[in-house]
């Protein structure tokens, strides 16, 4: 890992993730760049080139003046720390920043979202998370406690999640932390007898290509029986597989990985599919 890419809106849940963020990276000696976006307004835009280049002086003058108090951090010394800021559209092209800048992992903080709030506008976590093709570690609370040593994958068990439990398993090994895996059962469309899901079961162990402990467990919900299951084993960092659902399929299905993101108190890294 030699890159991790941290927006910041300089509230305390972006602080909380940099301070995460800066754990990691001494870990592996890496690189932090941060983002941040302006958000200048159409109205601002729709002025004179004169008065928009004034406007655009002042906010990107004020933004610079506001990282470098914001890096003022002592969890920070040590750390090479790079800026950039632009201006807000969606949070979607944090992705394409990420990719850029050839970043490893994208850590932010989120202050999650609830009711007819979350249904209709949903959080710039969700969209970063939806979007990333590179692993995010969604921190929802101070990392001063930022020590992962127990980590837990929730997931399916169908095939397209052992190159998921790969890349877990790597960051736990770089973290020396245990990795054990969780299998939710559940009443709904999907559910599966227990004979077939242990079926299931042997069969990502024989393509994953080891033997390793994948725990049953009972639960009305799924999204709240993975939380459940992380607080009983009182794990440090959930990992869950995303698909990166758009559009209508996303509006209609929803995404298991964003909405656990979004309501999970312990650190949740999701890992595109």
């Amino acid at each position: 890992m030699k890159k991790i890419l941290v927006p910041v809106d300089f509230s305390k849940h972006s602080e909380y993730a940099l301070e995460a963020a800066s754990k990691i990276a001494k870990q592996h000696k890496a690189k932090i760049v941060l983002l941040h976006m302006i958000g200048i307004s159409d109205s601002v835009l729709a002025n004179s080139e004169i008065a928009e280049e004034a406007e655009a002086k002042y906010f990107l003058k004020l933004a610079k003046d506001k990282i470098n108090e914001f890096t003022k951090k002592k969890y920070l010394e040590g750390i090479p720390v790079d800026s950039i800021i632009q201006n807000y559209k969606d949070f979607e092209e944090v992705n394409q920043v990420a990719l850029e800048q050839n970043c490893d992992m994208i850590v932010m903080g989120s202050h999650g979202t609830s009711g007819l709030k979350e249904l209709f506008v949903g959080s710039n976590t969700e969209k970063v998370v939806r979007s990333s093709e590179l692993p995010v570690i969604v921190i929802k609370a101070g990392s001063s406690g930022f020590d992962v040593k127990r980590m837990v994958m929730a997931c399916d068990l169908e095939k397209e999640a052992i190159p998921v439990y790969r890349k877990a398993e790597a960051f736990a090994q770089l973290n020396n932390a245990s990795l054990e895996m969780v299998y939710v059962h559940s009443a709904g469309a999907n559910f599966m007898g227990r004979d077939d899901v242990v079926e299931r079961m042997e069969n990502f162990k024989k393509e994953l290509g080891k033997e390793i402990d994948i725990h049953f467990y009972d639960d009305n919900s799924v999204e709240r029986g993975i939380l459940r299951y992380c607080f009983e084993r009182n794990a440090d960092l959930l990992v869950i597989p995303t698909h990166g659902r758009k559009g209508l399929d996303h509006f209609v299905v929803g995404s298991l990985a964003e909405n656990v993101s979004n309501h999970a108190k312990i650190p949740v890294m999701t890992i595109k599919i």
